[in-house]
């Protein structure tokens, strides 16, 4: 079968990659909607992962980042995921970083980005997911929240809660991400005691709203591929410690060994792609040994073969998540991968 992306990718990488990124997503939505996905893309069949108390249809993620507001929610399913976790939302909207804020770096199959949570507010972005029909139907989808650039560090937890009670009712699990590079001095939550007292914050909230609606909906923390064993260990007791659900590793990287000779490898930011593949596993390998079968893993960082998804679920995963391996591969990398965790 012909790679369709393969042709397209050369013309796309030709554009600045915020418009790359914004214009796939356009025409990604009018393919859907004009029912060209279903021929087009080869989705994975049936393989359910029954994990923290959810079915998911097949183990293979979308991550968040791709999809910040909920605007692209059907044309992304319509790829094949096993579910979608779209984000990162903050409480009120906010503009993000600078432009130029993305950057390819096409050598290392890699990605730098510097977007500083950009989006429309969770509001909007609950509005967007309840029209979806995905989400209509009964789609697995994780919703991703963050505190405001313009919040104080030392009142982050306020966001993190105001964000949890907007999405609780429509998230199958909530992501509360503590690791983009993007935010002012937001990884220092991965501290012990701001995590502490973040986690502390957030358990109070669920328990009030698993009384007030009946439902206690799994909550995740997704962390930094930068972090050292103690640093693992810590976070990997304070879930168990307040009852978290699961655990994503990981987050972009600051490091760049691996790119720092190449066009754009010196730009501020997130690095994501195959240079984050190797540190990712370490981590998953670090919590799964300190977690046993206690917590789940979700895998994610430098994905761009089925036998890349196949590492990181030996590496202890249960499930895994895509973002820059879209970029270099296109959508038949969903199915590639699901077909590899199949035989895995």
């Amino acid at each position: 079968m012909i790679d369709r992306y393969s042709l397209l990718r050369p013309w796309l990488f030709c554009l600045d990659p915020e418009q790359a990124h914004n214009l796939t997503l356009t025409n990604l939505d009018r393919a859907q909607r004009w029912g060209f996905l279903d021929k087009l893309v080869s989705k994975p069949i049936a393989d359910p992962q029954h994990v923290c108390g959810i079915e998911f249809p097949n183990p293979v993620g979308l991550a968040a980042g791709l999809d910040k507001d909920g605007k692209h929610i059907d044309a992304l399913a319509a790829l094949g995921f096993g579910f979608l976790e779209i984000g990162t939302v903050t409480p009120r909207p906010q503009p993000g970083n600078p432009k130029p804020r993305m950057f390819r770096l096409p050598q290392a199959q890699a990605l730098i980005n510097r977007m500083g949570f950009n989006n429309d507010g969770v509001q909007a972005c609950v509005a967007r997911v309840r029209q979806s029909q995905f989400w209509q139907n009964g789609g697995i989808l994780g919703l991703n929240i963050g505190k405001n650039a313009s919040t104080p560090i030392e009142d982050a937890a306020s966001d993190y809660v105001l964000g949890m009670e907007s999405v609780y009712d429509i998230a199958s699990y909530i992501t509360v991400n503590i690791s983009s590079p993007n935010t002012t001095n937001l990884r220092a939550l991965q501290g012990e005691d701001m995590l502490r007292d973040l986690l502390r914050n957030l358990d109070d909230a669920r328990k009030r709203l698993s009384d007030r609606t009946g439902i206690r909906k799994p909550l995740f923390l997704k962390i930094a591929p930068d972090l050292d064993q103690g640093d693992i260990h810590l976070i990997a007791d304070l879930l168990m410690e307040f009852g978290m659900d699961a655990v994503i590793a990981t987050n972009t990287t600051i490091a760049r060994d691996a790119v720092q000779d190449i066009e754009h490898g010196k730009e501020v930011g997130g690095l994501s792609g195959a240079p984050v593949r190797t540190p990712s596993n370490i981590v998953i390998k670090a919590l799964k040994a300190r977690l046993g079968d206690q917590l789940p893993i979700i895998g994610v960082g430098g994905i761009l073969s089925g036998a890349d998804a196949r590492e990181k679920i030996r590496s202890g995963a249960s499930l895994v998540q895509l973002y820059s391996g879209l970029i270099f591969r296109g959508p038949d990398l969903v199915n590639e991968c699901a077909r590899a965790l199949r035989s895995a």
